[in-house]
């Protein structure tokens, strides 16, 4: 048994605080302090805070900016698809200089029907190709259950990319809104079933479809909706023995940037309150 304080981390993804608030890290790192995070889930890809072609320069002055704030840094999100473009070699290298445990890879796009086992064949290699970057540096790559024309949409199909290598090295990062977007209300449960030995991440945000004058679009709710029914969620995961980060994605596209910091700071509680009830 192991203590929600001494093994899960509580991280803020950073994208919103770019994309929305227009912040500087520094700022950033103050209004996540604040709020209480654990540490950061920094965005290192184009239009990131850190930009893969200076990731050698730029990620360790990163990570010692949000250590001053008293926040880790112990997982990095980036666009890495292939082992041998998009510097994916000097981020591994240098984010594993930096203490980062954990780095979320990018997504492969379904390119339609009658070519996914092509598809799957060349990705397999491009994994093979990252699983030994991770091995020769020390730090898992994750892949992230992203809904839509991905094949990580589906947890059975992120299996087989996955099947036959070392989870300490190349894991799953979970994401039980996609899954419930992609799956039904049950998907999330099949997923960490399925997933169980490779899951090392999980995400938190809670959405569905929902009818505009536009058409079908994707609406974002807060934690406490349970959407996802998060209690139920992180019980299963501490069963199997999860002690992995939490990313907490505030992508409240249609709040206001002060609306946002309160939504963020209700949903951070909720889900306290959740972590402590679980495995306190």
């Amino acid at each position: 048994m192991f203590e929600e304080d001494e093994a899960l981390q509580v991280l803020m993804f950073t994208k919103m605080l770019k994309d929305k608030g227009g912040l500087q890290l520094e700022e950033a790192a103050e209004y996540m302090a604040d709020m209480g995070f654990d540490g950061a889930d920094l965005t290192v890809r184009p239009g990131g805070y850190v930009l893969p072609e200076m990731v050698k320069e730029d990620l360790p002055k990163a990570v010692e900016v949000l250590k001053s704030h008293g926040l880790e840094v112990p997982m990095i999100t980036t666009s890495i698809t292939d082992p041998e473009k998009d510097h994916a070699e000097d981020i591994f290298e240098t984010a594993s200089r930096c203490g980062v445990e954990y780095i979320k890879l990018g997504y492969w796009r379904y390119e339609g029907f009658g070519k996914i086992r092509k598809q799957i064949r060349e990705v397999r290699r491009k994994i093979e190709g990252i699983y030994r970057l991770s091995r020769r540096y020390c730090i898992t790559a994750t892949v992230h259950t992203h809904a839509g024309r991905y094949l990580s949409a589906d947890p059975a199909l992120l299996l087989i990319l996955l099947k036959g290598y070392d989870p300490e090295w190349l894991g799953a990062y979970i994401d039980p809104g996609h899954l419930f977007a992609e799956l039904g209300p049950r998907g999330w449960e099949m997923s960490v079933d399925i997933l169980a030995p490779y899951i090392r991440l999980v995400s938190v945000k809670n959405y569905r479809w929902v009818k505009t004058p536009e058409g079908w679009r994707v609406k974002m709710y807060p934690l406490k909706e349970e959407i996802v029914p998060w209690p139920d969620l992180f019980k299963c995961l501490r069963s199997i023995g999860f002690d992995g980060c939490i990313s907490v994605h505030s992508e409240y596209h249609d709040l206001d940037f002060d609306s946002l910091i309160r939504q963020t700071r209700e949903d951070l509680e909720y889900l306290r309150g959740i972590l402590k009830a679980t495995y306190g």
